[in-house]
């Protein structure tokens, strides 16, 4: 495992200069779920939950969220973001809703904050908006799937 980067020679936390680092085009995807009874996940993909579009709301949310990453973690750069991308998707075998999350910048410093905040973003919104019909919901496997870009190179989970 490399040296953490987020503390000082003093053990104290502090913000990485990424000054003197390489502007590069860089990449992250994330991906999550939010697994619930198959009546629940019925009512989002039918359209009759009462707050209206689930997983358009969600979507929107995953989006906000990302732009919102560095206000939200502490040590996070502010990044000038170029593409969020997020993906709900249905899947009666979880029974639930896959979420994925693509971020892109060209910066000097990578996007895996932004795309883990967009998906727990979209699942802590897809919760808030069906919650009144189910509160035994699960918010689970939110991980990175693949980062590329930058002096540490690609990452691709299970690769």
């Amino acid at each position: 495992m490399s040296e953490l980067t987020h503390f000082d020679g003093k053990g104290d936390a502090h913000m990485v200069d990424v000054s003197e680092k390489e502007v590069t085009s860089r990449v992250a995807v994330a991906q999550g779920a939010v697994r619930m009874q198959p009546e629940t996940l019925a009512l989002i993909t039918e359209g009759r939950a009462k707050k209206g579009d689930v997983m358009g709301v969600a979507r929107l949310a995953g989006i906000m969220g990302a732009k919102q990453t560095a206000n939200l973690i502490p040590l996070c750069h502010p990044l000038p973001i170029t593409k969020v991308a997020v993906e709900l998707t249905p899947d009666e075998s979880l029974p639930g809703v896959r979420i994925e999350a693509t971020v892109k910048t060209t910066g000097q410093t990578g996007v895996e904050m932004e795309a883990l905040t967009a998906v727990s973003t979209a699942a802590l919104t897809l919760y808030d908006m069906v919650k009144a019909v189910e509160k035994t919901m699960e918010i689970i496997d939110i991980r990175l799937v693949l980062k590329d870009g930058g002096k540490s190179g690609r990452f691709e989970a299970n690769a």
